[in-house]
């Protein structure tokens, strides 16, 4: 029996089957995927075989037998385990990366590990800076200096309040049909997003921490959403949104030095001039990526992140808050 993986607990995985139904399945303890070492090793968004329900046992040893090969996933280093992974979803259309300015503020590497990230497994993503309702005139303009910087990269960018609904209705045509994955940092408003797009969602939502002006986790699980939540599972819905627990840090995952500059747009265009083929950009003669930075072609953020990505081999590195 094939289905869609559609929720995972961590302790079981819940899968849409192609007949309509769903099943809370387990996975085997020593299961694997290709050789990568995962938290997680079956994601929200999966396709996958699963085994038939026992005889007389209800779904009790229903197991996942077999997974599907993905076309893309968003994977980050694991916070918990060295060396390892945590694969956010699989198959997915495009990412929804929702960020803020204030309450908590989202800092600009966290934000271009996230697009490095996407870039390299082909994931394409749309920047979301939420809590405009709560921004005073200089939050304003250090919100659109943002958005114009990630604009001028290549990225597709909206100003919206999830609290007040201001700009969401203008987001249901980027959805519709599409498997989207939403992702941000705690606190940044994404349950209170999902409830605007999908009012019978009623995901729980939680004020700032004031201490910390931090996010506190009120999504505990992955889930995919149906963006016609009453629509009968039987047919196909208009697009799937899904809903992954906030994440402090975005460690880099099975990266390589020389692959790095690749997943960096306006670096990656400039490099084509640099004096060397395997120039780095940190220090070499006749470099036109450090060129572009002094010119201000390339935003010293951008060049930060770059630089932080290509320390990420220091094994401990990945651990702090990006």
């Amino acid at each position: 029996m094939k289905g869609l993986v559609i929720k995972n607990t961590g302790s079981w995985y819940t899968v849409l089957t192609d007949d309509g139904s769903t099943v809370d399945c387990k996975i085997k303890g020593n299961f694997r995927i290709k050789g990568i070492r995962s938290t997680n090793p079956v994601a929200v968004g999966d396709r996958v075989t699963i085994s038939s329900p026992s005889t007389g046992g209800g779904q009790e040893g229903v197991w996942i037998t077999e997974i599907e090969d993905r076309r893309n996933y968003i994977i980050r280093k694991s916070i918990n385990l060295s060396k390892q992974s945590h694969i956010l979803a699989a198959n997915v259309d495009q990412a929804l990366l929702v960020v803020t300015v204030v309450k908590p503020e989202t800092s600009t590497t966290f934000i271009d590990r996230f697009l490095a990230s996407a870039e390299a497994y082909s994931v394409s993503v749309i920047l979301l800076f939420n809590k405009t309702d709560l921004l005073n005139e200089d939050e304003q303009r250090y919100q659109q200096m943002m958005m114009n910087l990630y604009e001028t990269v290549g990225y597709e960018c909206h100003a919206i309040s999830a609290e007040k609904g201001d700009g969401v209705e203008e987001l249901r045509p980027l959805l519709e049909g599409k498997v989207t994955l939403l992702s941000g940092n705690s606190g940044v408003g994404k349950s209170t997003l999902i409830n605007r797009l999908v009012p019978n969602a009623n995901l729980r939502t939680a004020d700032i921490s004031d201490a910390h002006q931090t996010g506190m986790h009120t999504t505990t699980f992955s889930e995919m959403i149906p963006l016609d939540v009453q629509c009968s599972m039987f047919n196909e819905p208009k697009g799937w949104l899904i809903d992954t627990p906030g994440i402090k840090g975005f460690g880099t995952f099975d990266m390589e030095k020389e692959e790095l500059t690749s997943y960096f747009k306006e670096i990656f265009e400039f490099s084509k001039q640099c004096r060397f083929s395997d120039c780095t950009h940190t220090h070499e003669p006749g470099c036109a990526v450090l060129k572009a930075v002094e010119d201000h072609y390339i935003a010293q953020s951008r060049y930060q992140s770059y630089l932080s990505m290509l320390e990420d081999k220091d094994e401990n590195k990945y651990r702090e808050a990006f």
